[in-house]
Formats: C-alpha cells, sequence, structure tokens
C-alpha cells in the first residue's frame, strides 16, 4: 500500500475514532445538570478538539518522511493550542452562567444580583481577555522566526514601551477604569442613572465601554472612564425603591389641608405607591400662586414615573372640579388711582 494512502487512512481512523469519543463525552455531560442548560457551547470546542487530538497521536505512525511529520505536527499542535484557548474561553462564559443562574436580575429588589452580574461580567471579560492573549502569544512562539524576532524586540523594550503605552493609552486607561467599576461598583447591570441629561439604565457593561438604553429605547454609548471622570446621577445606588415628587400651582385661595387629604386618599387607592413616603408641603410663593410639593415614592424608577404622573392628573382633576376659583389666575385694579377721593371703591377684575 502506497505510505501517502495509508497515512491518509490511520489519520482519518484516528478523527474518526476522535469523532466516536466526541459523542460519547457529548452524551455523559448532558445528562449532567451543571450543563443542560450549556451544553451546545460546550459542543462547539469540542467537536473539533477530540478529533485534532486522535489525529495529532496518529503522525507519528504514519510512513511519512520526517520532514512530513515534522509540519503536521507543527500544524497540528498549533491548532491543538487554539482549540483549548477556545475550550477555556468557553468553560469560563459556562462557569459565570452557572454561578448567576442562582441570581434572578428581574426582581424587583434585584440590588443584590445586579451587583453579582456586574462584577462577575467585568472579571469573566478579563480572564478571557488574557487567556487569548496566552493563546496567541503560544502560537507566535511555536515559530523560531518570531522568537528571534521577540528577542530583537526585547533589546530595545524601552522605546516600544513608550511607544506602546502613547498608542494604548485610552485603551489601558479604559481596561483599568474597567478594573476599578468592578470594585467599587459606581455602577451596576440595571441601574438607573442620569446622564449627558439623559435618563436611562445600564444595558451592558464591556471592557471599554457602557451602553446606557435611554426611556425613548436610544443606546447612549459611553467609554468606562467617563463613569470615574465626570459626576452623573445614580438613582439606585444604595437601593431600588424611589422617592419623587410632584409639582402644583394654586391661587392664594386653595385650602391646603383639603388638597392634602386629597393626596392621601389618591396615593391610598394607588397600588404603585410602596406606603414608604407621602407627603404635601407649601414650598413657595410667588406674587401670584402658591407653590406645593406632594412627596410620593414608588419600589422603582418605572412604577415610581407612572406613580408621579397619575398623581399629577388626578390632582388637576380635583383642582378642577372642586375648587375651580383657585386654579392660577391675574387680578387687575380696573378702578382710579384717586379712589380715596371717590365715595366709592374700584373693582377688582379676575383674568384667567
Amino acid at each position: 500500500m502506497n505510505d501517502y494512502v495509508y497515512s491518509g487512512i490511520l489519520l482519518a481512523c484516528g478523527a474518526a475514532a476522535g469523532w466516536i469519543f466526541y459523542i460519547v463525552v457529548s452524551a455523559i455531560f448532558k445528562r449532567w445538570s451543571l450543563l443542560k442548560n450549556n451544553i451546545e457551547a460546550f459542543r462547539k470546542p469540542l467537536r473539533p478538539l477530540l478529533p485534532v487530538i486522535c489525529a495529532a497521536v496518529t503522525v507519528p505512525f504514519t510512513r511519512l518522511t520526517d520532514v512530513v511529520k515534522a509540519g503536521m505536527g507543527h500544524f497540528f499542535y498549533i491548532l491543538l493550542i487554539a482549540l483549548f484557548g477556545w475550550l477555556a474561553v468557553t468553560v469560563v462564559y459556562i462557569m459565570r452562567d452557572v454561578f448567576l443562574s442562582g441570581y434572578n436580575i428581574n426582581d424587583k429588589n434585584n440590588l443584590r444580583a445586579r451587583s453579582i452580574y456586574t462584577q462577575t461580567g467585568m472579571i469573566t471579560n478579563i480572564i478571557n481577555v488574557i487567556i487569548i492573549i496566552f493563546t496567541i502569544s503560544a502560537i507566535l512562539m511555536t515559530f523560531q522566526e518570531v522568537k528571534q524576532i521577540g528577542v530583537s524586540i526585547l533589546a530595545s523594550a524601552g522605546i516600544v514601551g513608550i511607544v506602546v503605552g502613547f498608542a494604548a493609552q485610552k485603551t489601558l486607561g479604559n481596561f483599568i477604569a474597567g478594573i476599578q467599576i468592578a470594585l467599587a461598583q459606581p455602577i451596576r447591570l440595571d441601574d438607573v442613572v442620569v446622564v449627558e441629561g439623559e435618563w436611562g439604565r445600564i444595558e451592558e457593561i464591556t471592557l471599554t465601554y457602557v451602553v446606557v438604553r435611554i426611556w425613548d429605547l436610544r443606546r447612549l454609548i459611553l467609554p468606562l472612564s467617563y463613569f470615574l471622570d465626570k459626576p452623573f446621577e445614580n438613582w439606585t445606588r444604595a437601593s431600588a425603591d424611589l422617592t419623587g415628587t410632584v409639582m402644583i400651582y394654586a391661587d392664594y385661595t386653595i385650602p391646603v389641608p383639603e388638597i392634602r387629604e386629597e393626596l392621601n386618599r389618591i396615593l391610598n387607592n394607588n397600588p404603585k405607591w410602596d406606603k414608604k413616603a407621602s407627603g404635601l408641603q407649601v414650598t413657595g410663593a410667588t406674587e401670584r400662586t402658591i407653590e406645593m410639593q406632594a412627596l410620593v415614592s414608588a419600589a422603582d424608577s418605572e412604577l415610581l414615573w407612572d406613580l408621579r404622573c397619575e398623581v399629577r392628573e388626578k390632582m388637576i382633576g380635583f383642582l378642577r372640579s372642586r375648587f375651580p376659583d383657585s386654579l392660577p389666575h391675574v387680578r387687575v385694579d380696573t378702578g382710579s388711582k384717586n379712589w380715596k377721593n371717590n365715595s366709592k371703591k374700584p373693582e377688582k377684575t379676575r383674568i384667567d
């Protein structure tokens, strides 16, 4: 039999044995409860890895020349390094998913879950970047020419380091900022924030940027360093529940105690109110109106927004139906300037 035919059959048999081994391993892992939701992700790197391992083992037993064997061995070696790197990245993601399965970020009181999701996501990304760097480095180091180039580069490491430092200044800054955010957590996933004058939620945190989902479904993309260098509002830093205000303007004739009673009635009949904060105070007065501030609270920002809108609407309706004369208006003096000399005082007309 021709040596090349024999060697090809031997390699094919090795790959087939690896494929059978992959099927057996997949069947075993499919029964493992921890991998049930991630079995397909785990199969992807295993599918080529096991046949390549078995084929690589058969290379020394082929009837090829030493030069061809060395070339094939080098090829399989590079392929195995890349596949093992892929497997390592996949395992990290699977471990992340298994760990996060015990936390539900969709709960109302999800402060702990958001904290864990943020830290785990950042740590996972950092570990995978390190794995990819080591994988690429290991592949390059298999080439003798690259080793020689590496020696030359190391000889001028000072100059190269300065050039790389300037070129990657922003990238390294965002990378370090990501580590700081993962540890200090000024922001977390699903936090309600106000940045650049926009209200939204933290939708995604990567190694270089943060995606903020604005209330109208636009996305605001900001570098990680933004949240360390510039001030911003975080409405859910300590807890998910929030308090808000509703401003009401009325004439001086408004009976404030009755308005306060109506606010309590509206809140008691509204399921969005979490019963933690309520009240109404006169917080200002101008030459035309008084300013009343109603305080309300809710379990999260969405409920608070809806509650404030409903309270505002119902309070305006109450004023229009019960105290229409107490709505903001302007009074104009239409009498004579010398009314003291007249027997009759001037009349005052209201202009709505």
